[in-house]
């Protein structure tokens, strides 16, 4: 771009952090759009991430870029677990997060929630890139439907219980704020098995601090041991938190030795982040977030 150049309005893709800050990418070509009963979605051929989906103007997710999020979402937990054989992800209709679930042999079962099933069928159609068949893995329970009612009363009722239970969620306002809260957090714990972790993102601390730091305190109200951690996601244009919640397992307490060696022994050889060094490095809490944080 030349420089002092001002592109219009109308070739850009924006997204607020707050109401003092944002950030935009160029549009490209519009290639879906519309209205379902819950949100309204787009998908875009862009420039600087290929095929790109977004909810209520809202970035979810691209197909260039999905591996920052999806791969530390993921690994973190499961790589701590010693050998994780279900998982149930609430959210994710992009498949990304089951994908990565798929990749640790251990695993035998992934129950996959959406609320809303054109997710699915965006993701089908256009994010090939992003869960990689992972959709149709025959490990996979997907159903369309609400996660809360799934979490407060179907998985109960049939005694599911699970290893590792990911919130791969909007952001928590409008209708999955109640899947942020303490009291369904509290119900998640009672579906995991013992030894098991919760994975989630919190949001921006530079441009969120009392979202993170809400999130984080309403997680250490549920759970004995609550580990943030922080990653730069380009297309979320900024750094970003997530948190593993569990009443045993610790990830930070795990050296970069002990996660090369399980990456090696799981024969994870596709992965474009993750390693023993950035999951230490993620855990490395500048002073800020420290104070942020308590």
């Amino acid at each position: 771009m030349e420089e002092g150049r001002v592109v219009p309005d109308e070739e850009l893709l924006s997204e607020w952090l707050n109401d003092d800050a944002g950030f935009f990418y160029r549009r490209g070509r519009l290639l879906e759009e519309g209205q379902t009963a819950f949100q309204r979605y787009e998908v875009w051929e862009t420039p600087q991430f290929g095929k790109l989906f977004r909810l209520d103007g809202y970035f979810m997710t691209s197909e260039r870029d999905e591996f920052f999020y999806h791969e530390n979402l993921i690994h973190v937990g499961a790589l701590t677990h010693p050998e994780p054989r279900s998982a149930l992800v609430i959210g994710g209709g992009d498949g990304g997060s089951a994908e990565e679930l798929f990749k640790h042999p251990s695993m035998e079962k992934v129950v996959l929630v959406e609320l809303d099933g054109k997710v699915v069928d965006i993701a089908r159609e256009h994010l090939q890139a992003v869960h990689h068949g992972a959709l149709d893995d025959p490990r996979l329970e997907l159903r369309i439907e609400d996660g809360l009612r799934y979490v407060r009363e179907v998985a109960p009722a049939c005694g599911q219980r699970f290893d590792l239970i990911v919130l791969d969620l909007t952001d928590p306002i409008g209708p999955a704020e109640e899947l942020y809260g303490e009291a369904f957090l509290r119900q998640c714990k009672a579906l995991l098995n013992p030894g098991g972790a919760l994975t989630l993102h919190i949001g921006a601390p530079i441009f969120q601090p009392a979202r993170v730091r809400g999130l984080v305190d309403g997680l250490r109200r549920v759970y004995a041991r609550v580990s943030p951690y922080f990653l730069y996601i380009p297309l979320y244009g900024s750094l970003w938190g997530m948190a593993c919640a569990s009443d045993t397992l610790a990830p930070q307490e795990l050296s970069p030795g002990e996660i090369d060696a399980r990456i090696a022994e799981r024969r994870l050889s596709r992965l474009r982040h993750y390693n023993g060094a950035v999951h230490s490095a993620q855990f490395a809490l500048p002073n800020h977030l420290r104070e942020l944080l308590g």
